[in-house]
C-alpha cells in the first residue's frame, strides 16, 4: 500500500458558500463516501487541486488516505496492480480508507488490473474502502463504466481566482481596485494557468492587468480546440440595418430583469447578409467576449472523445459567463445527427447533449446560432425553449448597400466616383469581394463586378424556398413582427430600406 503523503496541510475547504450554490467537490465527495460508494471518478484538468481538497477532507473527517502516482513519488516507480490489491486490506469496516490514483487510466489495458479493480470495488462495500480515480477525462473501460460515480471538477470560480490573485500579487499597488476586470479575464482558466497569467502580468505591468490574461486565454483556446475567442471590435454602429434584431438583443441583455435570463437567438438567412458579423458586434455592444464554438471540431475518432470534447467546451463557456456563444451554420455542424450505425450513435448523442444544454444552460450564456438552410435544421432545435426568438435576415436594401460600398471603397482605396453598374440583390460579402477584386486586379468596380455572381442569382431557388419557410415562422430582423415575403421580394423592397446616420460604418459579412 502506498505511504500516506507527508508535508504541509493544504488549506481547508471554504464553508461559506452562498446559499443556493451547487455543492463543491469536497461536499459531493463526502456524500458519496458516507453512502459507501466504493468507486469515484473525479474528472478535472488539475489533479493537484483534487488531491489538495481530498487531503483536507480526510484530515477533517479522520479518514485514511493514500495516493498513487505513476512515478511513485519519493519511493520510485509504483505498481498500480499492487496498490489496488492492497486497498481492501487497509479497511476495517468502520473508518473509510481512500486510495486516490492519478492518471491510472493509462494502465487500463491490463486485464489483471481491471480484475483487481473489480475485486477491490466489491470488497469496498463491506470494508469501507474507496478507490478514487483522478484523471482529465471521463473515459473508463466498458468493464468499469457503471461501477464509478462521476464527479466533474469545475474550473475555478471567480472567488477562487480572487484567492489565487491575492496570493500572487502580494506587494502594495499590484492588486487593482476594482479587481472584477482581472477576474473576468481569468474566468475559464485553471488555477495553474491563472497563476502563470497573473505572474506574467506582474512582469509586464508591475500590477495585475487583464491584457495578458485575455492574450493567454485566446492562445490556449485557439490551440486546436473547438473554441475561438473574439473581443472588442466595432459594435452595432458598424453594422447597418437589422433594427429589430439589434433592439431585441440589446434590450434582452441589458434590461437587468431579476426574473428572466436571456437565452439567445437563431438567425436564418442567405450567406453574406451579416449574421456572423452580428454575433461579434453584439459582444462588443454589450461588453461581453464572444466565443465561437466549432461543433464539427468536437467530433473525434476515439471512443468517448467526442463526449469529452463537448463536456470541456461547454464547461469553459459556462466558466467564462457572461459571454456570447456563437455557433455558425449550425445546420451543417449538426449534419448527420439523426443517428446511424456509421458512427455508433455519436452524432445523435452530441445533438442530444447540445439540445439539453441549450434548454438548461446557466445564466450569463447568450447563444447566437446562424443557419443558411432551414430544411437541414433538426426540428428539435427550433422548438420553444432553446432560443428567445428566431429572426430572418433578408438581402440588404439599396440604402444599406450604399453604406457598404462606402465602407469598402475606403478600405481598399477606391475612388468615390467609381461604381458598379448594378448591385441589386448583392450581399455585403459580395460587395466586399467586388472592391477587393478591383484593388487586386487594378480595374474599375464595373469590370470587377463581372467576376461576381451574387447569391440572389446563383441560389435564387434556395433563397425563395428559405423565404417561404421563414414566412410566419421567423421574426423580421429589420422591421420586427412576423416575417412575410409579401408581393415584392426584390432586394430593394421598401422594408429593407433604412435611413443611414452620417458617417456610419456599414460592414456586412
Amino acid at each position: 500500500m502506498p505511504r500516506r503523503p507527508q508535508g504541509p496541510s493544504p488549506p481547508e475547504p471554504a464553508d461559506n458558500a452562498a446559499p443556493g450554490t451547487p455543492p463543491g467537490l469536497t461536499e459531493r465527495l463526502s456524500e458519496l463516501i458516507a453512502a459507501a460508494f466504493p468507486g469515484v471518478l473525479a474528472v478535472g484538468p488539475e489533479p493537484e487541486e483534487v488531491l489538495r481538497d481530498l487531503g483536507a477532507l480526510c484530515r477533517e473527517r479522520g479518514w485514511n488516505l493514500a495516493i498513487w502516482t505513476a512515478d511513485g513519488g519519493e519511493d520510485g516507480p509504483a505498481d498500480p496492480l499492487a496498490a489496488v490489491k492492497a486497498l481492501p486490506q487497509s479497511g476495517d469496516g468502520e473508518t473509510p480508507s481512500l486510495l486516490a490514483m492519478v492518471h491510472v487510466h493509462r494502465y487500463f489495458n491490463s486485464p489483471e488490473l481491471l480484475a483487481a479493480v473489480r475485486s477491490a470495488l466489491a470488497a469496498g462495500k463491506t470494508r469501507r474502502t474507496h478507490l478514487i480515480l483522478v484523471q482529465p477525462t471521463g473515459e473508463l473501460p466498458p468493464e468499469l463504466s457503471r461501477d464509478f460515480a462521476v464527479l466533474d471538477c469545475p474550473l475555478p470560480s471567480r472567488a477562487e481566482l480572487e484567492a489565487v490573485a491575492k496570493g500572487v500579487a502580494t506587494e502594495e499597488g499590484e492588486l487593482p481596485d476594482p479587481l472584477a476586470p482581472v477576474l473576468d479575464a481569468a474566468a475559464g482558466l485553471t488555477r495553474g494557468e491563472a497563476e502563470n497569467a497573473f505572474a506574467l502580468s506582474l512582469v509586464r505591468h508591475g500590477r495585475l492587468d487583464p491584457g495578458p490574461l485575455w492574450e493567454l486565454k485566446a492562445k490556449q483556446l485557439a490551440a486546436g480546440g473547438p473554441l475561438t475567442l473574439h473581443r472588442g471590435g466595432p459594435g452595432f454602429d458598424a453594422l447597418g440595418g437589422m433594427a429589430a434584431l439589434k433592439a431585441f438583443c440589446r434590450t434582452a441583455l441589458t434590461n437587468g430583469s431579476p426574473r428572466a435570463e436571456a437565452k439567445g437567438v437563431l438567425l436564418l438567412g442567405p450567406g453574406g447578409v451579416g449574421k456572423s458579423t452580428f454575433a461579434k458586434a453584439l459582444g462588443a455592444e454589450v461588453g461581453r467576449p464572444t466565443l465561437t464554438l466549432d461543433v464539427g471540431a468536437l467530433m473525434a475518432g476515439l471512443v468517448g472523445a467526442t463526449e469529452e470534447n463537448t463536456r470541456r467546451a461547454l464547461a469553459t463557456i459556462e466558466a467564462m459567463a457572461p459571454v456570447i456563444c456563437f455557433v455558425d451554420e449550425v445546420e451543417r455542424a449538426l449534419a448527420g445527427t439523426s443517428g446511424g450505425a456509421h458512427d455508433s450513435g455519436v452524432s445523435s448523442r452530441l445533438l442530444g447533449t447540445l439540445l439539453s444544454w441549450l434548454a438548461d444552460r446557466p445564466a450569463g450564456v447568450f447563444v447566437v446560432c446562424t443557419a443558411n438552410d432551414a430544411s437541414k435544421l433538426p426540428p428539435e432545435l427550433t422548438r420553444s425553449g432553446r432560443f428567445d426568438a428566431t429572426f430572418f435576415l433578408d438581402l440588404p436594401g439599396s440604402d444599406q448597400r450604399a453604406g457598404v460600398w462606402e465602407t469598402y471603397r475606403e478600405r481598399y482605396g477606391i475612388a468615390a466616383g467609381d461604381a458598379a453598374s448594378a448591385d441589386a440583390g448583392w450581399t455585403g460579402a459580395e460587395i466586399e469581394s467586388c472592391c477587393r477584386l478591383s484593388a487586386l486586379l487594378g480595374v474599375s468596380l464595373a469590370e470587377a463586378a463581372t467576376h461576381v455572381v451574387p447569391v440572389s442569382v446563383s441560389g435564387a431557388e434556395s433563397l425563395d424556398r428559405l423565404r417561404r419557410w421563414a414566412s410566419g415562422r421567423c421574426l423580421d430582423a429589420e422591421a420586427g413582427g412576423a416575417f412575410r415575403p409579401g408581393g415584392d421580394r426584390g432586394p430593394d423592397a421598401p422594408r429593407r430600406r433604412t435611413s443611414r446616420p452620417a458617417k456610419q460604418n456599414f460592414a456586412l459579412n
